[in-house]
């Protein structure tokens, strides 16, 4: 059975299945609802039911209390309809966001690349063109693990068939631990996407400060090759940190890059440089490299962030002093089921991040 779902204040109205999450019906119409873990455990996708009856499903009852129910919110991502549903959403109008339906794709796993010493480069061929915005994620079904992982998009827009992620062994991992022990070439393999409200603001003149640690860079990687490939003339730096040469991964790619722009800045840092890695770079975290490079200053710039939480709230505390502010820092707010678990996971700094 399907009940109408209709959405305030933008009055759009759509059909969503019974089974079927009020948030899921909405991403796969091209009409984005904020949201974070997907997995009930974080808030972020709290909505109030105007008219009709969800059933709340696996709703956590620290993401939304017994209080909160009574008074009619519901999380999207766990809601489904009993009946017509009216809700109200906070929904922000990005003029440079690219509306793109979620979609379920089959694809093929045709390359694995070892990245690093934690990190391997995942290449699957899709059964279709995938349409994304770089800096968005997907939704991956992986054998044998319940629920589905997400992971962002590393490689350009322009490569729609074949798509690129770079995933990170997490100790204990399941998802993880299969995808770097068990995967191998010619598995298939489901996804849905694309997912996720991180994007570069083109249309804005600021030049651009991208911030990257470990598996973060895949993102950045997406975003700054899209906006080489399409001539982008503003200036654009990336900052990317690593422990060791070892973890580096894509050193080169972007060394290249750096000498074929005269408007890509590349900056590599290492926090813990072997012995052995000759290493003549920057050493130290990437919020204190970046201070330094930019004299403490980053006004008249957009910044871009990804990587692990120490990393990012350290990132804005520098960007912060340095005289940038929220409207112009964007982060990619993933949050994970294990860690949505301990609590919705928000910056300090910032009511929004």
């Amino acid at each position: 059975m399907t009940y109408e779902l209709s959405i305030e204040p933008v009055g759009e109205r759509l059909e969503v299945d019974e089974e079927q999450t009020l948030l899921d019906a909405a991403l796969r119409n091209g009409l984005y609802l904020p949201h974070a873990c997907c997995h009930g455990l974080c808030g972020t996708c709290k909505v109030q039911v105007v008219e009709g009856e969800v059933d709340h499903g696996d709703a956590s009852p620290f993401a939304l209390m017994d209080f909160e129910r009574e008074e009619g919110l519901a999380l999207a991502c766990c809601a489904r309809p009993l009946s017509d549903v009216v809700i109200e959403a906070d929904i922000e109008e990005e003029p440079d966001a690219l509306i793109q339906p979620v979609q379920d794709f089959d694809g093929t796993v045709v390359e694995l690349v070892d990245l690093s010493p934690t990190a391997k480069g995942v290449f699957i061929e899709l059964d279709r063109d995938l349409e994304f915005q770089a800096g968005k994620y997907i939704n991956l079904h992986v054998p044998e693990v319940a629920l589905p992982r997400a992971f962002s998009l590393a490689n350009a827009p322009g490569e729609k068939r074949v798509i690129e992620l770079n995933i990170r062994l997490v100790p204990g991992g399941e998802a993880t631990s299969y995808i770097h022990q068990s995967l191998k070439v010619g598995d298939r393999l489901k996804l849905s996407g694309p997912y996720g409200r991180f994007f570069v603001r083109k249309s804005a003149p600021e030049n651009l400060i991208f911030f990257a640690g470990g598996t973060g860079l895949s993102s950045p990687k997406s975003m700054i090759l899209d906006l080489l490939e399409s001539g982008d003339p503003r200036r654009i730096t990336l900052v990317y940190g690593a422990r060791n040469r070892a973890e580096l991964y894509y050193h080169d790619l972007f060394t290249d890059l750096a000498a074929k722009h005269d408007n890509f800045t590349y900056i590599p840092a290492l926090s813990e440089p072997a012995p052995d890695d000759d290493w003549d770079g920057d050493v130290g975290f990437v919020h204190d490299v970046a201070r330094k490079r930019f004299d403490g200053m980053f006004a008249g710039h957009k910044a871009y962030l990804c990587g692990p939480p120490p990393m990012i709230d350290a990132c804005l505390t520098t960007l912060m002093r340095g005289r940038l502010f929220e409207r112009d820092i964007y982060m990619e707010k993933f949050i994970t089921a294990a860690d949505a678990s301990q609590g919705n996971r928000r910056s300090p700094l910032f009511k929004s991040l």
